[in-house]
């Protein structure tokens, strides 16, 4: 039998932390960590599994050998396995066997809290511990001022397995995206990076849903320092990093946390509340303090260990209701007698909690789909403490709008602007994301209606309507040039679009406002209040216009943007303003250089003719499909 000498990184105080569910750095005790005992290099390993009756390290060091390395289990009832084992190294491959007091059923486990795993389809897990000298002292130093709420972000979503491949179809390395993707992402002028999921995740077509290993970025493209020199690399050039972050549900796979020791230990032993019909994967326990222990730790250790500056939480409406995706009889009311998973949502609210409490210059955002109250109001409010949520009503109402042929808007105006009635009831994101763009739905470009010059129109009209309604924003990747094909996790993007003037041109608009969202205080100073929004006109449907004001803090900083929704030029159409001097326009999506007719005038006078409610007004032409913004 191989040496296992007894050792122990937790305090009597971690253990009674651990058990209240209150141990919010569990990554720096369970797991396994290279460390010097009585003169001795090598690894200290430790699992929590309370209903083994025997755990084993095995190992490439044991030849995957039950026995040969077995933990000794704490006397402390905490269900913690510990023990050092001499001679071993960072690079070491292992796994835990687990014997059950349940039924005797023998399980092989990776390591929950695992810093690095095998590239998949291999399973192991990796003893992990290397150094790394961040020299991003000076984003982490100011990075409140860029994600505050009343500061421009403008989020692009990629998927880092097929934003861009080698010629061979290849992944590119996170060190070779740190010089490709940053490049381009600092060109287009986004504020934030959001990469899908990037933790461990055994199979390709999740997307990185389907999570094994929630401690260890995806050896697919490299290291962990390969994923921190990335996220370095992005801070070094003023681009914020958001994580995908999956606390809703995990997969089945068998070396992953589902009946880790034989019993139901971080999922819900009630299928109502523990297995996910949609997703066929199972549900956190989140009554259970171990695992809202293992979840919030999770969360802290991204920030923490990544410099990450935000987490983007997936699924948020599965977790806040017990009839998600249900049927009469699928599940149980709460004690109260309604649908709310309280044991969820008290989660969630510590999550939030933590998570500012430890980091105040970072973000959560929600993806939450229902209508469900105080989302991103403050915990101490009665909030779920979020503090951005995407708009998902926004996003289907709009898509919906701009897939219908022209002719046709004039009855469906109230779909345009009914946005309007809701969108400071929240901290709202405007999302186009990957959700959007695959299972038939169609890319962006595709969505919209017409002959080419027109769906070309359109997708720059809608660009320019969604940067200046209120609200940060996220575009997925390839919606940034007119991507032609829905998104295909296994190919690059189509690059080669750009070769063409329409692709090049809608690059060139999302580029030119990114810059305008950055340098325009209207557009981000009261982005989640009523103050930064003003509408002029809003019934004008038989033109299909739009137009409206958007307020920073001076009034020198307001503008007034105009939405033609039609391939008809109006011509001598008047809007009032409520200016006395000359406007300028800043943008209009029908520029030529944009692939636009090239309507439209630099300069606006103002004349005294009263309209629209304002003493003076303008006449000007708006331009077919487009969108201007005059300052």
């Amino acid at each position: 039998m191989g040496q296992v000498t007894p050792h122990s990184l937790f305090s009597d105080f971690d253990i009674e932390l651990f058990k209240a569910g209150k141990h919010f750095r569990l990554y720096e005790k369970l797991g396994s960590h290279p460390v010097t005992v009585d003169g001795v290099d090598g690894v200290y390993f430790a699992v929590w599994a309370p209903s083994a009756k025997a755990v084993s390290v095995v190992g490439d060091f044991n030849y995957w050998m039950e026995g040969e390395h077995p933990l000794n289990v704490r006397w402390d009832a905490s269900g913690i396995w510990e023990g050092f084992i001499p001679g071993l190294k960072t690079g070491t491959l292992y796994k835990y066997k687990i014997q059950s007091h349940i039924g005797d059923v023998k399980t092989e486990k990776a390591d929950p809290f695992a810093r690095y795993c095998e590239h998949p389809p291999k399973t192991a897990s990796v003893v992990w511990e290397a150094d790394y000298a961040w020299k991003d002292k000076a984003w982490m130093e100011n990075r409140e001022a860029h994600n505050t709420l009343d500061a421009p972000y403008s989020v692009y979503e990629v998927h880092l397995g097929s934003w861009k491949r080698k010629a061979d179809n290849q992944f590119l390395t996170y060190r070779e995206m740190a010089e490709d993707l940053v490049a381009y992402v600092k060109d287009m002028q986004f504020t934030h990076v959001e990469f899908m999921p990037v933790m461990e995740y055994p199979y390709d077509p999740s997307w990185g849903y389907q999570l094994t290993g929630y401690f260890a970025p995806t050896s697919r493209f490299g290291t962990p320092e390969d994923f921190k020199f990335l996220v370095d690399a992005l801070h070094r050039s003023g681009i914020g990093v958001i994580l995908d972050w999956v606390p809703s549900h995990f997969p089945e796979d068998a070396h992953g946390l589902g009946f880790f020791d034989g019993s139901h230990l971080y999922e819900h032993p009630d299928r109502r509340k523990g297995y996910h019909p949609d997703w066929k994967s199972l549900i956190f326990n989140y009554g259970r303090n171990e695992v809202r222990a293992f979840l919030i730790s999770n969360a802290l250790f991204w920030l923490d260990q990544y410099h990450v500056d935000g987490l983007r939480v997936d699924a948020v409406a599965s977790m806040l209701y017990l009839d998600y995706s249900r049927e009469e009889g699928e599940w149980e009311p709460n004690m109260y007698g309604n649908n709310e998973h309280l044991e969820a949502i008290s989660f969630i609210r510590e999550l939030n909690t933590e998570v500012y409490g430890n980091f105040p210059g970072v973000q959560t955002i929600a993806e939450e789909s229902t209508a469900f109250s105080q989302v991103t109001k403050p915990v101490s409010m009665g909030g779920l403490g979020f503090g951005m949520k995407w708009m998902m009503g926004w996003m289907h109402d709009t898509l919906e709008y701009f897939k219908k042929e022209p002719i046709y808007r004039r009855h469906h105006q109230n779909d345009i602007t009914f946005s309007l009635t809701y969108a400071f009831t929240e901290n709202f994101m405007l999302p186009f994301s990957h959700d959007e763009v695959v299972y038939g739905k169609q890319s962006l470009l595709y969505r919209m209606p017409g002959d080419e010059w027109q769906r070309f129109a359109n997708l720059r009209t809608l660009f320019g309507y969604m940067f200046t309604h209120p609200g940060s924003k996220l575009l997925f990747m390839g919606g940034e040039f007119g991507q032609s094909s829905e998104w295909n996790f296994q190919q690059s993007l189509d690059w080669h679009l750009l070769q063409y003037d329409f692709h090049k041109g809608v690059q060139a608009v999302v580029r030119d406002l990114n810059a305008l969202y950055r340098s325009q205080p209207a557009l981000y100073e009261k982005q989640y209040s009523p103050e930064g929004f003003q509408w002029i006109d809003y019934g004008d449907a038989e033109n299909s216009v739009l137009a409206y004001i958007r307020k920073g803090h001076a009034t020198k900083d307001d503008l007034v943007v105009l939405c033609n929704l039609t391939p008809v030029p109006r011509e001598n159409y008047r809007i009032g303003v409520p200016k006395t001097r000359q406007m300028k326009v800043l943008f209009n999506s029908d520029a030529a250089e944009y692939g636009g007719s090239g309507m439209g005038v630099d300069k606006v006078a103002i004349d005294k003719t009263p309209s629209h409610g304002y003493d003076r007004s303008v006449v000007l032409t708006l331009p077919p499909l487009s969108a201007m913004i005059l300052r």
